[in-house]
């Protein structure tokens, strides 16, 4: 039965630690963006990941942005992602 108790501590220990992950500016930053504008949130994404690829100068001066909306853009798209990868 001490393995049960294991178990047991393990799995609540688990759950809190993810709880602790939904009480962070960025898991707050990605679900208030989720709910304000689901039908962007593939479009941030797929930004960000752009961004992520290019590096933010590079990508701002391709397409004619400040390098402070590229980070603006890629730090809403890795809020989203955290958002949904804790919230899954």
């Amino acid at each position: 039965m001490a393995g049960d108790s294991e178990s047991q501590r393990t799995a609540v220990d688990s759950d809190s630690f993810v709880e602790s992950l939904m009480e962070t500016s960025l898991y707050s930053m990605g679900a208030y963006f989720s709910d304000q504008h689901p039908d962007l949130v593939e479009e941030v994404i797929a930004q960000s990941e752009e961004i992520e690829r290019a590096g933010l100068r590079a990508y701002a001066d391709g397409h004619s942005l400040t390098v402070e909306q590229c980070f603006e853009t890629l730090l809403t798209g890795l809020a989203v992602r955290y958002y949904n990868a804790v919230a899954a």
